[in-house]
């Protein structure tokens, strides 16, 4: 009797879909030096965590124009033209996924996702709606790589951490996976992804 197949565990953002701030930006800085500073000291990754671990997009816009008026419009942009920054998803992963599902295996995702964006990308990218459970960030309060966000995942659907492989494109996302006692792909790409599973015993 075969064995069943290892649970795959999704990251989303640059493991599903295309993400890159600065794409929002192309027209409105495009001076490379201009915007290598504007996203180191305004709009800063530390910045944009904080969506993602449950701020309001309202909020964290407000917060920053009362920072840096003089950026105003940039700063709104980030929020308002935030889909610029994901032009597409990857065609590769995708395949993989839905592969997974039309097998009928169960493929789960643990994302660093605010609230608003993923409401939004839900209906712009239905396939994100086949998960048959999701962990995000902003909904739970908690971020990658903290522990217990992995947790959440296993305790609520009753996942063995040893069955699951997690596919991530952050290696200290990877290193959590890991320190849960899950198997890891760190997806840097070029990366045959499908390859990557099987050499795991996934089935594809």
């Amino acid at each position: 009797m075969a064995t069943s197949n290892p649970t795959v565990v999704f990251d989303v953002g640059n493991v599903l879909l295309r993400w890159d701030a600065r794409l929002i930006y192309r027209s409105l800085i495009p001076d490379p030096e201009r915007l290598d500073w504007f996203m180191q000291n305004v709009c800063t990754m530390a910045w944009n965590i904080e969506q993602d671990r449950g701020r309001s997009w309202e909020e964290a816009v407000a917060s920053l124009v009362a920072r840096h008026p003089e950026w105003e419009r940039e700063i709104r942009a980030y929020d308002e033209r935030w889909h610029d920054s994901i032009p597409h998803a990857i065609a590769d992963s995708v395949a993989v996924l839905e592969e997974l599902k039309g097998q009928g295996e169960k493929v789960y995702a643990i994302t660093n996702f605010s609230r608003e964006k993923w409401a939004e990308c839900l209906i712009r990218f239905p396939f994100l709606q086949s998960f048959d459970g999701v962990v995000v960030s902003a909904h739970e309060r908690l971020l990658k790589p903290d522990r217990a966000i992995y947790e959440v995942l296993l305790g609520r659907y009753g996942l063995e951490a040893g069955d699951c492989i997690f596919v991530d494109d952050s290696e200290k996302n990877i290193v959590g996976a890991r320190d849960v006692g899950m198997r890891a792909v760190h997806f840097v790409e070029p990366i045959d992804l499908r390859a990557e599973l099987r050499g795991l015993g996934v089935r594809l």
